[in-house]
């Protein structure tokens, strides 16, 4: 019965909308979309590609950015040079810091800081701003 996934929805500290449009929409690339209007100013939508699935940013409780947890969506790209080029993309904003900067970014050329063995896919880790784990793979 379950086709796929309409949307993820990552919680973020109260006030951080801009720095979540400027990784969500600057360094990841997805496409901002309209929110219902009563809600305008306290969520943000992201469409992943063409594919009808979201990326949803939301409020969190503060008790939610106090430890580095495991939960984590996986966005998937097309081949390993967009891999790589994202990966780039993603540690150098980490690099420069600034307004939605991630929190930590696998390194270019280095290890992931994932679970190792021949089973996994390649693929990388950041945190974003508010600490959310996103994976990336193929």
């Amino acid at each position: 019965m379950i086709t796929g996934l309409h949307h993820i929805n990552l919680v973020v500290p109260p006030d951080t909308l801009d720095d979540a449009a400027a990784f969500y929409g600057s360094t990841l690339g997805l496409t901002p979309r309209a929110v219902p209007s009563l809600q305008k100013g306290t969520l943000l939508w992201f469409d992943i590609g063409t594919s009808g699935q979201q990326v949803h940013i939301a409020f969190g409780d503060p008790v939610d950015f106090s430890f580095d947890s495991r939960r984590h969506p996986c966005f998937r790209v097309a081949d390993g040079e967009q891999l790589l080029e994202l990966r780039r993309k993603i540690h150098a904003h980490f690099e420069r810091g600034g307004l939605g900067a991630p929190k930590s970014a696998d390194a270019p050329g280095g290890e992931n800081s994932g679970a190792k063995g021949l089973e996994y896919p390649e693929r990388f880790f950041a945190r974003d701003y508010a600490g959310n784990r996103l994976e990336f793979t193929l």
